[in-house]
């Protein structure tokens, strides 16, 4: 499920982010694009206002001028006096029946429909009666339906009687060549992008991934061991149940004693879970107000001291010499905490063994202390102690416990934005930790 989730979340996300980038290279390419051809159309036109501006200066015109004014800007040049090509269009191969003139009449052709009107009525308005004037147009010229093939130019040059015709041509090959290669660099760049793109959404959307993974990998381990943990006791329950039917008064007594205990820690273990769901759902309460760090610890050593002489172990507390300040947190929750440490002090502390808690303030922190002097927690164990239904020893299990009590003292601490830590304690033991702000 979740390889397939990977592979759908990296082409969303690949693809997304792909067609954006495409997207915006398109309209790149298509603003580049269309300021090429306006940078080179604006360039058309100066160079065609200069050429203008020297026919109208000049008496005579030059073949060495026209093939100068050819090779500066790659332009071709047919000119016509009254109709006539002069010499240096023939001497260049044109004829009646050349590829040259049929161009050049599809110019003309073009200009005459779309643009003589108009230029002989700003001849008449603007020109009356001068001489030696010129008039220019530029049009974009297609002869083939192409979007662009050719920047043409109509000069009209009036000198005295005679009439003078200059058409100036622009191949835009080299512009085009520029745009190909500039989209063939655009197409490699993007599916390069791509590709990396691709890679970097199958890894990023691998490590989003992962903590759901984990989630569902812990939600699969708790399922497993709280059906293994109710097992247990609902086995001894069912089995105790059924021995009722053919015992005595006396043994149905032990039975039902054994039922009731049994009930007792299938509720515990509920509750505990309970709890636990709770603090996942962030339905967790915490109702902090100032707290009496001290008082908490001599109610909570008041509250296990018998328990603690009835399996023969020594319990005691140490206060500061000096007055604590309060704490605000949960009174309530701090003592759920102190009694899961105590409890399970006691329940894996041999006999004569000793039990302390302490507490110190340093720092603007406050520490709750418990030690005892029993079995201890191997250095494997420390880092996964507070995991759920975690027990370093198996033997846990018959004592009433389920390895859930630290899962909960870790989320109250959480809760409060504490820590709580664990070190083994010179000459055997344990040393728990706990630090409020």
């Amino acid at each position: 499920m979740f390889q397939k989730l990977h592979l759908y979340l990296t082409a969303m996300c690949a693809g997304i982010t792909a067609a954006i980038m495409i997207v915006m290279s398109l309209c790149y390419l298509y603003i580049s694009e269309k300021g090429l051809y306006d940078n080179q159309y604006a360039s058309f036109q100066n160079d065609i206002n200069t050429i203008a501006t020297s026919l109208e200066q000049q008496s005579v015109i030059s073949m060495e001028w026209l093939a100068k004014m050819e090779s500066r800007g790659n332009y071709s040049f047919f000119v016509l006096d009254n109709g006539i090509p002069f010499l240096y269009n023939r001497l260049g191969g044109f004829s009646e029946r050349s590829a040259t003139k049929a161009l050049l009449d599809q110019c003309l052709n073009t200009y005459k429909s779309s643009f003589e009107y108009e230029m002989i009525n700003t001849d008449k308005e603007s020109n009356f009666g001068l001489y030696n004037t010129s008039l220019h147009t530029e049009f974009p010229f297609n002869p083939t339906g192409a979007k662009h093939e050719f920047y043409a130019s109509v000069i009209e040059l009036n000198r005295n009687d005679s009439s003078l015709q200059m058409v100036v041509l622009c191949a835009l090959d080299f512009l085009e060549e520029q745009i190909h290669r500039q989209r063939i660099r655009f197409v490699v760049i993007d599916i390069a992008a791509v590709l990396i793109l691709t890679l970097f959404s199958f890894f990023f959307t691998g490590r989003l991934l992962q903590p759901i993974i984990e989630n569902r990998r812990n939600q699969t381990a708790f399922i497993a061991a709280a059906s293994h943990e109710l097992r247990t006791p609902l086995s001894v329950i069912l089995s105790a149940a059924d021995c009722c039917r053919n015992a005595d008064a006396p043994e149905r007594e032990g039975f039902l004693d054994t039922i009731r205990q049994e009930g007792t820690l299938m509720s515990s273990l509920i509750n505990d879970m309970l709890t636990l769901s709770n603090s996942d759902n962030h339905n967790f309460p915490i109702r902090p107000r100032d707290v009496e760090l001290d008082t908490l610890l001599m109610n909570t050593y008041e509250a296990f001291e018998p328990l603690a002489r009835k399996h023969s172990l020594t319990l005691r507390v140490t206060l500061p010499d000096d007055t604590v300040p309060v704490c605000t947190a949960d009174d309530e929750r701090i003592s759920q905490v102190l009694s899961i440490l105590v409890h399970n002090a006691i329940s894996y502390t041999p006999a004569g063994g000793k039990i302390e808690l302490s507490l110190l303030y340093k720092k603007n922190r406050f520490h709750l202390i418990v030690s005892d002097t029993g079995i201890g927690i191997a250095d494997e164990d420390k880092k996964r102690i507070f995991d759920r239904f975690y027990r370093a020893e198996k033997s846990r299990s018959t004592k009433g416990h389920f390895g859930l009590g630290l899962s909960i003292a870790s989320e109250i601490v959480r809760l409060h934005h504490g820590t709580i830590t664990v070190s083994d304690r010179p000459g055997g033991g344990s040393i728990f930790t706990v630090t409020l702000p």
